[in-house]
Order: C-alpha cells, then structure tokens, then sequence
C-alpha cells in the first residue's frame, strides 16, 4: 500500500510539473524582443515568440500589424502538448508579408514610378519583383507574370505585360508593371511545331513540314487530317531535298503553333552548317487548351532554284540582363500615392516552417495578408501564404487568409532536388509518389491537419492545395472566394479546394464561389467523404473527380454553378453520390492514364490501374443538366435509384422507377439577400412517392479497382442519415437532394452562413 502511495504522489508531482513548465508568450508592436515575452513585457515580434517556444507552450499575440514571416524553429510532440500561436481575445492581429514603398515620383497622368536602388538590401534573399511564377503544369501564356504584388489602400493593382500598357493611363483595373527583361521560364524547355512551309518566290511551291528527307530530334504527328512536326527542341534539325524555290525568293512563311516562348528557325542550304539564308522567329500561340495555327514570317538572302534546304532549330536570343535597380511604374488614379497607404510584397510567405516534420501546430484568429508564394504543384514543394511543409498535426483555424500570389493554405510535400522535373507526365507524378513513400509518407508521420472555420480569398491559384501530405485531414466551415480570379496565365493547380492524394479526408460544410474550379480532388482519392458544402458561381466545375479509384463518397453537397461546362466533371471510378443537388451537367468520361489505388485507410500502394469509367452510385439525388446519360457508355456498370431528374435530365438507362420531373413543375434559384445566401425550391408532391431508403455501407458495396469498402475512416459501416444542415432525415422515406422538403410546397432555405436551422 505504501508503495503504490509513493507511485500514486510521484505520478501527481509529475503532472503538475508539467503542467508547470506551459509557458505563455505575449507579443506586442509596443514590446521588445529583449524583453522576457510576459503580458507587461512582450516580446515585439511573433517570430521571437516562436523561437522561445517548447512544447505546450502557448504565444499570444496582441492588437497591430506584424510585418514579418514566421519560420517556426520546431512544433509540439502530440495533440495535447502543441505550440499555440493565437490572437489575443478580442483583438484585431494582422501579420503581413508586404512592406511600405515610400517615395513615389510622378511620371506623368496617373502613372507614378518607385526606384529601389538596393534591392538585395530592400528584399533580402526573395525579391517578388524578380520571382516569375512557374513549375510543373503552369502555362505562362506567352508572358511573364511575377509572385509580386502592389496595393493601394489594401486593394491589389494588376500587373500589365508590359510598360506601354501603364502608359496609356488607369482604366477600371488599375495596372503596374517591373523593369524585368526575362522571358517566361519554360520549364519543360522551349519547343514548335510546324505544318507547311511557303516561299514569296515567283513559282515557287508550298512543302509540308513532315515531308523533310532526314532529320534529327525530330518527330511527326498527325491529327485532324494533318501530319505536321511537333514539339521540335532546340538542337533539333530537318533536311528537304529539291525544293522549288521558285525565282528570287525573298521571304519564307510557317505555320506554326506553340504552348511555350517558341523558338527561332534557321533557314540554311544543304545541311545544318550549309549558308544561312535566314532566321524566323515561330513563338507563343496559346494555352493548351486554345492551341491554333499561326503564320509567322521572315525576310532572306535572295535564293532562286531547285535547292536542299536546311531548318535548324535555336533558342531564342538571351534578353538583356536586367539593371540593378528596380523600378516598379504604377496607376494610381485621383490620387497622390504618398498620401495614401502604398504596399508591396517583399515576403515569400507569412507563416511556414521551412524544415519539414514540425508537427502539431495551431494558428488561430489572425488576419494573414500579401504573401508571394509560388506555383504549388504537386510533384514540387508547395509553400503557400500558410503552409504545414510535409508534417502532422496541425489546426488552421478562424483565420482571415487573403492575397496570395498563388495558394493561400499549403498542406503539401516536402522539397528536392526532383522539383519540377516530371515533365508535366503521369509517370513523373508516379516517381514523386514513390519518392514520398521512402521518406515517411504514412499515416504516423504526415497529415492529420484541421482547416477550419477560416475565410480564404483572392489568392491567385488555390485557397487551399496539398500533394501527399493533406492525407487524413479535415477541412470544414471554411469560406472560400475569388481564387484564380481574371489572371493572365493557366494551368492544372487551380482551384477553391485542389488536392492530390486526399485519402480518408473529410470536406465538410464549406462554401465555395467566384472561383476557377470549386473543389478539384486529382490522383488517389479514397476513403474521402465530401458532404454538406455549397458551392455556386464558379468556373469551369464545382466539383473535378480526375482518375480515382475509390470508395469516396459526396453526399448532401449543393451544386449550384450554371456555366458552358458542368457542375460535375468525373474522370474516375467507384464514387458514390448521395443526396446531392446538381443544377448543371454532369460530364463523365474515362481516362487511359495508369493511377495508384491504395490499402484501405492506407498509403499503401496495392497496383495501378486506368480509369475505365463507371463503378458509380447514384442515390436519392436532385439532377438537373442532361442527367446520368454519359454512364451508359461507360465500361463498368453504374447504380442509380431514388432520383428526381429536373427539366429535361435524363436517367441512367436502367434505373428503376426514377422520378421525372418537368421544367413546368419545378422551381430552383440561389440568390443573397443580407449578407446570406438562399436557395428556393419548389417541387411536386409526386417527388415523394418513390419508396427510398438510407443509404449504408451495405447497400454501397465494394468498388472494383480497389476492393475497399464505402465506411468511416475507422473502418465501421456507416449510414447516410443526414442532410445538408446536418439534421436527422426522416427515417421511413428520406427525401431526394441535400435539404428536406415536404410536399409540393415551395420552400427557401438559408444555406449559408451554415447552421442547422432552416
């Protein structure tokens, strides 16, 4: 007895010893970094409050503007002895990655300029004004476009592509523009392709440009009736024997077309060294996505005659380097910008460990601001304005996120030398995955991170993004707007939401709008539950399901965006859709690319597998657009049953008694009213006539790729017996779509701001 006395006491004395040793830092703009960090002496900055910092320990940060990135030297050891970093109670905390540019000269109407004569010592080792975006599966758009950032008053200008475009004076988009002389970075190195050759001379022919007779580093490709050269790099030849040349040739023309800055042709006689006649210049001439043929022309030496003609391909020149100094020439219309509040961004990002593996961390209650990450794909280091760098743990929560150069919150992998190497292929991204499962890709060691309750917004590429290392997470009640919004460039990171690999992840309770894509989940989405969020207004879909394999489940969603494209594009398999409601079309195809399928509620790679298409659920949906008629061309049978199909939707082939209804019959719209947004239904009575039943693991079943189960992450079986606000559905017949109705009444309910009442 008295031995388990003594235990009992030392164990006592252990805990309060413990519990002794929590620290509390205080951080002020009126404080000192000398100071001890107590509430009469603060530290001044968050980063010495981070630096003092143990396990456990708590900063909190009091009332002011902190301009300054927080790199945390180390994190907690588990949930229960994390570092807290929070605004003090109460108080309006803003933490900025921008600095005040004084000092403005004006050049004339409303443009203004700002020299820095110093930049190393203005900036430090990240200057935004000579960081371009760029990376994996980034399209420059044939220009160049920078992480940096100018505000008036707190609103952003616009960066112009060039300076003659400040110079014609403000329009509704104020513009500013940097003495950059760089062209856009093509990461993937610069390439054209040709189609057809013609010459000015009189009599001479047109040659398609696969007709060459040798070559090398060249190859052909034919698409839509046409052979042409494609991609050819720099260092790369073609060789043409007796081409009419005509007489006096003076001038060549190509057909050319290029994603990249393009190249320049050298057009010589005989053979890659043989007399140069000429250089053409072929460049840009759009995205992937709008890609057409082009001309592109160029004077030569006089040439008449049957000659072998030679075209060789360069980089372009080098541009000039830039000056020391750095101007920045901007619009500021009425006003005098050295009166008024005039910021730039001078800081990469605002809070982010740059050591991976900093684990259980929670920032809370700030206002985080002008940040210059950059692009975040996924086989790359993905900082953001906030991000986790490749750790465990972490709670991001009731923060204001705002005014990133590209992604606000990052919960991505970590850094090396492979970064932006994978040549914008599937097989790259396989090797990045293969990689990250040597070095700790496992539940134990990343993931487990909370995003909640946070307003996230005007941030160029992503609100939120992460590669491998959001596995496990949980984002929820998080206001997501005006992402990608307007910007001069592209690419396949885009989104409110964009995650690759988001396995046994909850997306709960989220509204998203005014974005490019609302909720875009790439690569390996399983176990994944996306339910209760509003999505409306966005770009090209509110929801990206891009080749996955399953389980994954969306349920009680609202899917709102009315566009040229569709409310749900679904590249993948084995999803199960429950209880939604689709306003738009739902656009399914397969895909051939080979992608990773998993253990269940693992990381665990079992094989590779192409999207054959199908192995889909449908139950208890609202669908609007032209229905489920794209599944019945898929390979793998679909499942649908409980549905109302709106306005001219059509159901799935063999569905079973679906539920039809008329534009006549039906009512819909989602609109604001004092700061809340609304949705109105109206619906026959006869909707609820078909017998529907709750939807479970059982009746879900298994997928086929990857032989997993729909259930809870902990591996229980689970029933969908809720709606969009979380509310109990009735259990004898629980209704179609995401909010309850009852008979043919017309209803409104306020979806946002979320709360269970309707």
């Amino acid at each position: 007895m008295k031995i388990r006395n003594r235990l009992r006491t030392a164990f006592t004395l252990a805990v309060c010893t413990t519990a002794t040793f929590a620290a509390e830092y205080h951080v002020s703009v009126k404080g000192n970094d000398a100071n001890a960090g107590s509430m009469s002496k603060p530290f001044r900055t968050i980063s010495k409050g981070a630096e003092a910092a143990m396990p456990g320990d708590t900063i909190i940060v009091h009332d002011g503007i902190y301009r300054e990135e927080i790199n945390p030297p180390r994190g907690g050891t588990s949930d229960k002895k994390r570092i807290v970093y929070r605004a003090a109670e109460g108080e309006k905390v803003i933490i900025k990655g921008s600095e005040i540019a004084r000092g403005w000269t004006h050049v004339e109407g409303d443009v203004w300029k700002w020299v820095c004569k110093n930049p190393d010592s203005f900036f430090g080792s990240h200057n935004p004004f000579r960081t371009q975006i760029c990376g994996d599966w980034y399209m420059h758009c044939g220009r160049l476009t920078h992480t940096a950032q100018v505000y008036l008053n707190g609103s952003p200008l616009t960066e112009a592509a060039n300076l003659d475009e400040v110079m014609k004076g403000a329009g509704s988009k104020p513009l500013w523009f940097t003495n950059d002389n760089r062209r856009p970075e093509d990461h993937a190195g610069s390439s054209v392709d040709l189609l057809d050759i013609t010459f000015n001379g009189k009599g001479a022919g047109c040659i398609s440009a696969a007709s060459f007779s040798d070559s090398q580093g060249v190859r052909t490709k034919t698409r839509k009736g046409q052979t042409f050269i494609q991609q050819a790099k720099s260092g790369s030849w073609v060789t043409f024997e007796n081409v009419n040349m005509g007489k006096d040739t003076t001038q060549v023309t190509f057909s050319g077309l290029s994603d990249t800055m393009g190249l320049q042709v050298e057009i010589r006689l005989d053979g890659p060294e043989g007399k140069l006649l000429g250089i053409c210049p072929v460049g840009y001439t759009g995205d992937t996505w709008e890609l057409k043929w082009k001309t592109f022309s160029a004077g030569l030496k006089r040439v008449s005659g049957i000659q072998t003609l030679c075209l060789v391909f360069k980089d372009l020149p080098a541009p000039e380097p830039n000056a020391k100094e750095l101007i920045i020439w901007a619009q500021f219309k009425d006003v005098n910008p050295n009166e008024e509040l005039v910021e730039i961004n001078a800081r990469e990002t605002v809070f982010y460990p740059r050591k991976p593996g900093i684990n259980y961390i929670t920032v809370s209650g700030f206002t985080m601001e002008h940040a210059s990450p950059n692009w975040a794909p996924p086989t790359a280091e993905q900082v953001g304005l906030i991000g986790t760098h490749w750790s465990k743990g972490w709670i991001i929560e009731n923060n204001t996120i705002r005014h990133s150069s590209c992604t606000g919150v990052t919960l991505g992998k970590y850094g090396d030398e492979y970064d932006n190497t994978s040549a914008d292929s599937a097989e790259g991204y396989v090797a990045t995955i293969e990689r990250a499962a040597a070095n700790g890709w496992t539940k134990e060691n990343i993931g487990s991170h909370i995003v909640r309750n946070n307003t996230i917004h005007s941030c160029g590429a992503a609100g939120i993004c992460g590669s491998l290392g959001a596995i496990f997470s949980e984002i929820s009640g998080n206001h997501i707007y005006d992402i990608n919004i307007d910007k001069p460039w592209s690419g396949y990171e885009m989104a409110g939401i964009k995650f690759h690999a988001p396995i046994d992840m909850l997306i709960k309770d989220n509204c998203i709008h005014r974005t490019s894509r609302g909720i875009w989940l790439d690569w390996m989405t399983q176990g994944t539950r996306i339910t209760g969020n509003l999505l409306y207004d966005n770009g090209r879909q509110d929801l990206y399901m891009e080749v996955n394999h399953g389980p994954y489940i969306v349920d009680n969603n609202i899917f709102a965006t009315e566009n040229p494209w569709s409310t749900l594009k679904d590249r993948s398999q084995g999803g199960a859709y429950v209880h939604n409601l689709f306003l738009n079309i739902i656009d399914a195809k397969p895909d051939g690319r080979q992608t990773p399928y998993h253990e269940a509620h693992s990381t665990k790679i079992l094989g590779l597998s192409k999207i054959y298409g199908g192995d889909s659920r449908f139950y208890n949906n609202l669908i609007g657009g032209r229905g489920l008629v794209d599944y019945n061309r898929m390979e793998q049978p679909c499942t649908a049953q409980g549905n109302v199909y709106l306005a001219g939707a059509e159901p799935l082939a063999d569905e079973k008694d679906p539920v039809i209804v008329s534009e006549d019959e039906a009512e819909w719209s989602l609109f604001t009213a004092d700061d809340a947004v609304l949705l109105k239904v109206k619906l026959p009575a006869r909707v609820h006539d078909e017998n529907r039943t709750f939807v479970t693991t059982a009746l879900l079943g298994k997928t086929e790729v990857s032989g997993a189960w729909f259930e809870h992450p902990d591996g229980t079986p689970l029933t969908i017996n809720t709606d969009y606000f979380g509310n109990k559905r009735v259990s004898e017949n629980p209704g179609a779509g995401p909010v309850p109705m009852q008979g043919s009444c017309e209803m409104t309910f306020r979806v946002w701001p979320k709360n269970k009442a309707r």
